[in-house]
């Protein structure tokens, strides 16, 4: 923590115990590729490593949940213990009735006492019934606030994309489709000069720009790709099933959309001066690590942003530098 110059927290030293400890895989991949890129631990990032790794292990909804469903549980087995036991009440009578039919008993009394029996059953099973559906309708209500609850933990707070971890597993699977000979392709864009926008307008314009350049990234990708924010102002979209020039394509749409928005400030109503973004893209090399492939994509992005900002670069590009040099 300290070579990294983070902050001795309690919720930083929560995320840096479980990454030495090796006890959770995706953090310790999502840590380890912020150092191969020199990824600066500031602030924000500490806290979206918190927020998508640490904090959803100790949620409070998860207590709650565990609460409920126990409490669920218990009520379940009370309506299965009291079925049970209707049922053994209800053979003892059928099992009376048949004795006193073999013993001569007028039939009518035997009728009536068996529909007298059958009555009593219908409504402890009407009453058994409706205990299950109120518990099933609290089942749906657990069920629907787990799903909101995984939602959250795979949600950026800051600009509503998916996040690190959500990344993480959606390149998984996207990597194991590659594999079998379909094109992957990811973007990753930062806007240019965006700390000197921070000092000149404050962080909170800055956060409502990371949150314009998400709902353009959004709008722009299609709908089976994933937008996400990597880190600080870096967001990246992981597009499955396209090749290098249609990745290339969305970013140049995504470039010039940006480049076009307005930006206000809410408080004032002053007009900001226009924000552009370096875009890099690459295409995933079968066999090759996740690493590797992010990390093409990533010098892209740098090289766009060394060679004039405000522009798309590819790895073919890279490749082109490299042989001119």
């Amino acid at each position: 923590m300290a070579e990294q110059r983070i902050a001795p927290t309690p919720a930083n030293f929560a995320v840096w115990y479980q990454y030495f400890a090796g006890s959770h895989d995706d953090l310790r991949n999502a840590i380890d590729l912020l150092i191969d890129h020199n990824r600066p631990f500031d602030a924000r990032t500490n806290q979206d490593l918190f927020e998508t790794y640490v904090a959803p292990q100790v949620s409070a909804i998860a207590v709650d949940t565990s609460e409920r469903l126990q409490a669920l549980m218990g009520a379940a087995k009370e309506f299965l213990a009291t079925a049970i036991a209707d049922n053994h009440s209800q053979m003892q009578v059928i099992s009376e009735v048949a004795d006193q039919g073999k013993a001569g008993v007028d039939p009518k009394a035997l009728v009536a006492q068996l529909m007298n029996e059958l009555a009593r059953a219908a409504t402890r099973a009407t009453r058994l019934e409706a205990g299950f559906a109120e518990k099933t309708r609290e089942l749906d209500v657990i069920r629907d606030s787990l799903s909101r609850s995984e939602e959250r933990a795979r949600t950026d707070t800051l600009t509503g994309l998916a996040n690190r971890r959500a990344l993480d597993e959606f390149l998984r699977k996207a990597q194991a489709t590659a594999s079998w000979g379909e094109p992957l392709s990811v973007l990753m864009l930062d806007i240019d000069h965006f700390k000197a926008f921070n000092d000149n307008f404050g962080h909170g314009v800055g956060d409502q720009v990371l949150r314009l350049m998400a709902k353009v990234l959004r709008e722009k990708v299609r709908e089976q790709d994933l937008p996400a924010r990597y880190g600080g102002e870096e967001l990246i979209a992981v597009l499955p099933d396209a090749d290098l020039a249609t990745c290339a394509e969305i970013a140049e749409r995504i470039r010039r959309a940006l480049a076009e928005c307005t930006i206000t400030r809410r408080s004032t109503g002053e007009i900001l001066p226009n924000i552009s973004v370096s875009i890099g893209v690459a295409q995933y090399r079968a066999g090759e690590a996740i690493t590797d492939f992010i990390e093409r994509c990533d010098r892209a992005l740098y090289l766009a942003k060394g060679s004039g900002r405000n522009r798309v670069v590819t790895e073919a590009e890279l490749d082109r530098t490299g042989a001119a040099g």
